[in-house]
C-alpha cells in the first residue's frame, strides 16, 4: 500500500509536487476527486478546523472513505490546526496527516507545541507538518498582517527539534484573494538555503493560489466586487517545483473563486433557475478544469499515481 510518505518522498525524487486542495462541500470534493482520476494523480484532500466544523466529523470522513475508495492515492490532511486539541481529534478519526500552525508563537512556543503533536500523531502513524515564518493574508480561521520570512537556520533548528515530517516555509506566498498590490516574487535565495541545511525534508507552500484573471473577470461580470485581486504566478510555483525541494503546495482560493464564478454565470443567465444541482454542478466543473490543469502543468503530478 503506497501511503503519503511513499509520495512524498517520491514527489522529492522526481521534482512534482502534490497539490494540497481544501474542500468544504460534496462538490468541491468530487471536482478533486475527477480530477485527480484524469490526472493519474496523487493529491492530498484537505479541510480546515472551520471546514470540519461546517460540515462535521462524521460527513468528512464519510466523504474521505468515498474518496479514497475512488482514488487510493488521495490522503485527508487537516490544514492548519491550531492547537494540539484539534490535532489529537484529526488524528483521532483517522488522517494521513496534520498541520500543527504554531507560526503567530514565538519560536520555542511554536517548538514546544509542534513537538507534542509529532509525538501523539507518530504513535499512530500520522504525518506531521509544522510552520515556521508567517505568511501574510486572510483565509478561514488564519490571519497575518505581515509576511515574516522564514529563517533557515531556525527551520533546521525547528525541524530537528520537533521532529516534523513536512515544513512550511514563508518566503512570500500569501493566504486569500487579494494576495499582491504588485507582481510577486519569492524568495529563491532563501529556499535555497533551507534545502542545503534539510536537503532530505519535505516543504510546503501555503498561500500558493493564482487567482487566475479570467476567472475574476467572470466573477466580476457577473455581480461580483473583486478588486486587486492577484495570485502567484504559475512560473514561480513551476519553479520552486521543479528547481527546488517544494513537494506540497496549497490550493484553496483557487478553488473557492472557479466553483463561485461559474455559479454566479449560471445564475444570472438562468434567473429563473432553482435547481442547485444545475447551477453546483457546472461551479464543481469549472474547479474540476482548474484543478486538472494544475495537475499536469504546473504540480506536475499527473501520472505519478
Amino acid at each position: 500500500m503506497k501511503d503519503l510518505k511513499f509520495y512524498l518522498n517520491k514527489a522529492l525524487k522526481q521534482h512534482f509536487a502534490l497539490g494540497a486542495f481544501n474542500f468544504c462541500n460534496m462538490e468541491s470534493l468530487q471536482a478533486i476527486i475527477n480530477a485527480s482520476l484524469k490526472a493519474k494523480s496523487p493529491a492530498i484532500i484537505s479541510v480546515s478546523e472551520s471546514a470540519l466544523s461546517y460540515m462535521g466529523e462524521d460527513f468528512v470522513m464519510a466523504l474521505a472513505k468515498i474518496a479514497k475508495k475512488q482514488n487510493p492515492a488521495l490522503f485527508l490532511h487537516l490544514d492548519h490546526g491550531k492547537s494540539f486539541e484539534v490535532c489529537k481529534k484529526a488524528v483521532d478519526l483517522g488522517f494521513d496527516s496534520v498541520m500543527i500552525d504554531g507560526s503567530a508563537f514565538d519560536f520555542e512556543k511554536n517548538v514546544k507545541l509542534t513537538k507534542k503533536v509529532c509525538a501523539y500523531a507518530h504513535k499512530k502513524g500520522v504525518l506531521v507538518e509544522g510552520e515556521i515564518g508567517q505568511i501574510k493574508g486572510i483565509e478561514d480561521n488564519v490571519k497575518a498582517d505581515q509576511n515574516i520570512y522564514t529563517s533557515p537556520e531556525e527551520a533546521y533548528k525547528f525541524a530537528r527539534e520537533t521532529g516534523v515530517d513536512l515544513l512550511a516555509v514563508a518566503i512570500g506566498t500569501s493566504h486569500g484573494v487579494n494576495k499582491y498590490s504588485k507582481n510577486p516574487t519569492l524568495r529563491m535565495d532563501i529556499l535555497s538555503e533551507i534545502e542545503k541545511l534539510l536537503p532530505s525534508l519535505p516543504l510546503v507552500l501555503h498561500g500558493a493560489s493564482t487567482v487566475d484573471e479570467a476567472l475574476i473577470k467572470t466573477f466580476n461580470d457577473f455581480g461580483g466586487q473583486l478588486t486587486k485581486a492577484k495570485g502567484v504566478s504559475e512560473e514561480l510555483l513551476m519553479e520552486a517545483v521543479t528547481k527546488h525541494n517544494i513537494v506540497k503546495i496549497n490550493t484553496d482560493t483557487d478553488i473557492r473563486l472557479s466553483f463561485t464564478s461559474e455559479t454566479r454565470k449560471i445564475l444570472s443567465e438562468n434567473k429563473k433557475e432553482i435547481d442547485p444541482r444545475k447551477y453546483l454542478g457546472k461551479g464543481k466543473e469549472k474547479a474540476e478544469e482548474i484543478l486538472l490543469a494544475k495537475m499536469k502543468n504546473v504540480l506536475f503530478s499527473a501520472g505519478k499515481k
